[in-house]
């Protein structure tokens, strides 16, 4: 009769049915983890709805709208934002990430191993079953799973900032064309001016009061003033050729249009305010605090993976059972009638060669890895410096970040100061000078060398206007970057601490 011999298995088979169903289906879905990257690109930059994956008629039907009229400095980046390939490739990333996610959490697949041993005589194989499942996973995936997390947090807020970064090199690249394409109706109002000068003095030749001399003076001033539109016009077609790279377009960039935006505010007073926004919106001060969290866990697991690998499981073992010889039934008759006294049929049953039942055996098992020679020390230590490293590193991060800040303070200001500075003192001044030296050039009480130097320095100052226009404007994208938050962020807070301060 067949025997079943027995160790009570039912906690070794509760262990692994349990880790069998906890395995689940996994999926990997990073539409949320895009969703908060947008998130923080609209906070850095002002701009919503840029979702790092998207249908690629919607982005074609979207540039085509924006297209159709003129660019302001934020539709110019969410165009970049939208259309620029290297920012979509990077947004891939994130979708990585969460995989990496989704694998942290899964349970290691369990082992099945099966041996068959067959009798040299013949007969019944003798099987040996192992099924075992390592349950190491069970204090290692939570430390693996939270160090999984705080890498996607660090690659979405990387991503953001990245965005951010391309934000910023479409502003500069935008506010770059607008100062080319004021330079360019500066230098053609400019041309106007010194044609207007030449006139006087061929007005004057003709009169009798003027001489050649004069004239040619002023027709030289209008001829250089003439190759300076040239020169602009190449210049301001460059710098639209190069917004349109960063726009990831393939159009003719003289289709670009802009609007000719007026950027000079007044920034708020309060430095402490501007540096604690950086403190709190920066994205790489963000992603560098995950970094440290990432590597806080990563120490948590190398010190949990002492003991790597711990597997339990059941065990079955049947044993083997010969053939049985060919009977010879005469000779069995012989022996049974011989024992019996008289004739006896033999047995019905035959005898086997080395027969028996054979007993099947189940049981729980388990293996441990003892620690004996590798007890993860330098695995410990590596992880214990990259969280000390990365400590550091926060720490120089936000040092930077103060001097930043209050550096980009310091030059907005002063470009604000000087810009303004140039459109209500010297402007005014420089074009009543020109206007004062016409008069007296027209009444003969000054010769067209007074007039050329008036205009000369009018031209200098209205040149210098735009670059400090300009100058300005690009320390707005300047702060931006060092604050984490537009431009606009901190206008609005200023308005907003204005209004506190006067309601009190």
């Amino acid at each position: 009769m067949k025997t079943i011999n027995t160790i009570p298995n039912a906690v070794a088979v509760s262990v692994v049915m349990t880790l069998l169903v906890g395995s689940g289906c996994a999926k990997v879905d990073p539409k949320l983890d895009y969703q908060r990257s947008s998130a923080f690109i609209e906070k850095a930059t002002g701009v919503a709805g840029v979702i790092g994956k998207r249908d690629a008629a919607v982005i074609e039907a979207r540039v085509e709208e924006l297209l159709k009229s003129e660019l302001t400095s934020n539709e110019a980046v969410e165009l970049a934002l939208l259309n620029n390939a290297g920012l979509l490739a990077a947004f891939r990333d994130i979708g990585i990430a969460r995989a990496d996610l989704v694998q942290s959490g899964l349970l290691t697949n369990p082992t099945l191993a099966m041996a068959f041993r067959l009798p040299a005589g013949g007969g019944l194989t003798a099987i040996d079953m192992d099924i075992a499942q390592n349950i190491a996973d069970l204090w290692q995936i939570p430390p693996r799973e939270r160090a999984a997390e705080r890498n996607l947090e660090l690659t979405i807020l990387r991503i953001a900032h990245e965005a951010s970064r391309v934000a910023a090199k479409t502003k500069q690249a935008y506010y770059a064309v607008l100062g080319e394409e004021r330079r360019l109706n500066i230098a053609r109002e400019n041309l106007e001016v010194t044609r207007t000068t030449l006139k006087l003095s061929k007005f004057r030749q003709e009169t009798g009061v003027g001489n050649v001399l004069d004239v040619n003076m002023a027709k030289g001033a209008a001829l250089k003033a003439e190759l300076a539109v040239d020169r602009t016009r190449l210049a301001a077609s460059e710098a639209k050729r190069t917004l349109a790279a960063l726009l990831g377009l393939r159009i003719d960039a003289e289709r670009l249009t802009l609007t000719n935006e007026a950027r000079l505010l007044d920034l708020p007073a309060q430095n402490e305010r501007i540096v604690a926004q950086a403190m709190e919106n920066r994205l790489d001060i963000r992603a560098m605090r995950e970094t440290v969290r990432a590597a806080d866990e990563r120490l948590v697991l190398e010190h949990r993976q002492v003991f790597p690998s711990l597997t339990v499981g059941l065990s079955l073992e049947r044993e083997a059972r010969g053939r049985a010889q060919d009977r010879d039934i005469l000779a069995d008759t012989a022996r049974a009638s011989i024992a019996a006294g008289r004739l006896t049929a033999p047995e019905i049953e035959p005898r086997s060669n080395g027969g028996g039942d054979p007993t099947v055996t189940l049981g729980p098992g388990f293996a441990l890895e003892l620690p004996i020679f590798d007890q993860n020390q330098a695995q410990i230590a590596r992880a214990r410096y990259q969280l000390e490293q990365a400590l550091l590193r926060l720490n120089s991060l936000q040092a930077s970040v103060v001097q930043e800040v209050q550096g980009a303070i310091d030059q907005a200001r002063t470009a604000h100061k000087i810009a303004r500075f140039y459109e209500m003192e010297i402007l005014p001044q420089s074009q009543q000078n020109l206007d004062l030296a016409r008069e007296s050039y027209r009444a003969g009480k000054a010769g067209i060398l007074f007039v050329l130097e008036a205009e000369r320095a009018f031209l200098i100052a209205r040149n210098a206007f735009i670059n400090a226009q300009q100058e300005a404007e690009l320390t707005n994208v300047k702060l931006e970057s060092a604050v984490g938050v537009p431009i606009d962020t901190l206008r609005a807070e200023k308005e907003n601490s204005e209004r506190t301060s006067t309601e009190k």
